[in-house]
């Protein structure tokens, strides 16, 4: 197998596959926050900046 089939096998693969593959994981990271457990990370993260830097001790 040559360089250059192994370029245009690759090629093609990204093409289709690959762009398959991260329209998948674009899908999963988009919809991640929206997920039944994640109310309760959400809120955190939204009023985290509101709180006092000594709320912790």
């Amino acid at each position: 197998m040559s360089w250059h089939s192994t370029y245009e096998f690759l090629r093609h693969f990204a093409d289709s596959w690959g762009l398959l593959a991260m329209t998948l994981v674009w899908i999963g990271l988009a919809a991640w926050p929206f997920r039944p457990g994640a109310r309760e990370h959400n809120t955190r993260a939204a009023t985290m900046i509101f709180e006092d830097q000594n709320d912790g001790e």
